[in-house]
């Protein structure tokens, strides 16, 4: 956290305000207080010591609604808790949920109304706190962690976790969703990046999400992050956040330049749906690490046969085609096999494959001749094709990132 810029802006709002405050993160732990204490009641003095928030003040706080809050909430006072009235301020940006600012009554004060009437003029101190609390590591809370961690178990089919997160506010009237899977792939050479790689992509998916409409849930994996993602949500905006999530990732792990690959599902209009749709993005995702025809973001949908490559578990010690291991064995300096693969992808258009491998028609010609004489078949007649497309995906797919 920059602890420094937070207590100097809580010193702030309380010295605007004349009163003493204490700045909590969404599990109860103290941030950060005032020096002001006009007023300090028995909580205020026992949570500035133990730095957490006790379990009865707590209770006693939820009772009045301060965790769905988006205004200001007057609490009153509780004599067997030894505490005065005070005022939570819940801290959102964009509508999320970062912290809550508490403002403590005089002891003289019946009521919150002055605290209420003094909240406007600082306005803009609260909004710049809130804006500092958001560039920590809130994907660290307790809070959040446990809500990942239910989101995902849920993804990987645990039914007990499906249920909890069907019951999520967030989820009601957004169906139908795709999952979209982010996943930044390693670059030789180029140093990796450091430090906790889930809390890492944890945060950089939640700072890249947060207040918008678009992305329902994120979280956070070891290799990859997973957006719960409305399934009308324009293609543009779901690039800003893309890139916005490469920027956060950037910053937090100290490496630049982050070449991101991104996933989608098809669309799933109940919560049932999560994880064959996590299943799909992870698929897609994986197609688009090994194959560059399919871009940076690709669909489930336009993967072709990396679906049933994907479905059927294939594994580099499968069962291989007989022309194509012959073809293997023949093309030790890898002239043939890049041609023939790009002639299948390009729909069997010599022109496009001259031109991307910078080839005279003439050779692409020739390449294809030694490819019928080595296996005894014309490669683009319908069967030898699909068997030998088949088998040039199967050797991508095996080279595919774990994730």
């Amino acid at each position: 956290m920059q602890t420094t810029q937070v207590e100097r802006e809580v010193e702030r709002i309380a010295a605007r305000l004349g009163r003493g405050l204490s700045l909590e993160d969404l599990d109860g732990m103290l941030l950060a207080y005032s020096s002001h204490q006009s007023s300090a009641d028995r909580v205020r003095v026992n949570f500035l010591l133990s730095k957490k928030v006790p379990a009865d003040v707590s209770a006693w706080q939820l009772q009045h609604g301060i965790a769905t809050a988006v205004r200001p909430v007057a609490v009153p006072a509780n004599a067997d808790l030894g505490m005065l009235g005070r005022v939570c301020v819940p801290l959102l940006v964009r509508g999320f949920r970062v912290g809550y600012l508490w403002v403590q009554q005089d002891s003289g004060e019946d009521t919150a109304a002055h605290i209420l009437e003094q909240l406007p003029g600082v306005r803009a101190d609260i909004d710049r706190l809130a804006a500092l609390l958001l560039e920590d590591n809130t994907a660290g809370s307790e809070h959040r962690t446990r809500r990942e961690a239910a989101f995902l178990a849920a993804a990987g089919g645990d039914r007990r976790a499906l249920e909890e997160c069907a019951g999520w506010p967030e989820l009601d009237g957004t169906a139908p969703w795709h999952c979209q899977v982010l996943f930044d792939r390693p670059v030789p050479g180029r140093p990796a990046a450091v430090g906790d790689g889930t809390l890492a992509r944890r945060t950089a998916a939640l700072q890249a999400t947060v207040g918008a409409d678009a992305v329902v849930f994120s979280a956070g994996e070891s290799t990859h992050s997973v957006l719960l993602v409305r399934h009308h949500a324009g293609q543009a905006e779901l690039a800003v956040i893309r890139r916005r999530y490469g920027e956060r990732l950037a910053a937090v792990t100290g490496a630049a330049d982050v070449p991101l690959i991104c996933g989608a599902s098809e669309p799933f209009a109940a919560p049932e749906g999560l994880e064959g749709a996590y299943v799909q993005a992870r698929a897609a995702v994986q197609a688009a690490a090994v194959d560059p025809q399919f871009g940076d973001a690709v669909e489930y949908r336009s993967i072709g046969a990396y679906q049933f490559l994907a479905g059927a578990g294939w594994q580099a010690s499968s069962p291989r085609s007989v022309f194509f291991t012959e073809l293997l064995e023949y093309d030790r300096s890898n002239e043939l096999l890049p041609v023939l693969e790009l002639l299948f992808d390009k729909n069997g258009s010599v022109q496009d494959v001259a031109q991307q491998l910078h080839l005279h028609r003439s050779s692409v010609y020739n390449r294809l001749a030694r490819v019928r004489s080595v296996i005894g078949a014309d490669p683009l007649s319908g069967a030898v094709r699909l068997e030998l497309h088949l088998a040039l995906k199967a050797r991508r797919w095996s080279h595919r990132p774990r994730i």
